[in-house]
């Protein structure tokens, strides 16, 4: 995980964010890698190291993030903070394609997340898809 978290955090991560990225909603299962635990407000910019701050994040979301707590809206080209999952719905700023294999920003936070974050990398897309032809639906629809 890189982060040293308590018994007690770590069991209230994988409560709130039920083994999924909280960004992209991957799955271990899907990615093949395990979650890591990503800084919402990252450490650079004063975030803490606690349950508010903290989701579980697949490694590309994670990388891609970085130091980020903000990015541009491709629709109108404003600054707009990222999605926030410990303050925000998932459901408010996301959706799925007609696929299920492809996440579609809803909201300039989530049209900033998703390119932020390269929520559609062609990678992860491409596992979307093999799950998807062996019945798997996404956790949030």
């Amino acid at each position: 995980m890189g982060v040293r978290l308590s018994v007690d955090l770590q069991r209230r991560l994988i409560e709130a964010d039920d083994h999924c990225c909280a960004y992209c909603q991957t799955r271990t299962a899907n990615s093949g890698q395990p979650l890591t635990v990503d800084h919402i407000v990252p450490v650079s910019q004063g975030g803490a190291t606690r349950f508010d701050n903290l989701c579980f994040a697949c490694r590309q979301c994670n990388e891609f993030k970085g130091a980020q707590s903000a990015s541009v809206d491709p629709l109108t080209g404003e600054e707009t903070s990222l999605f926030n999952p410990r303050q925000e719905l998932w459901e408010t700023h996301f959706s799925w394609d007609d696929s299920n294999t492809r996440v579609v920003g809803l909201t300039a936070v989530g049209r900033a997340t998703v390119i932020a974050l390269n929520m559609n990398n062609e990678v992860v897309v491409q596992a979307r898809h093999r799950w998807v032809a062996v019945g798997w639906h996404p956790p949030r629809q």
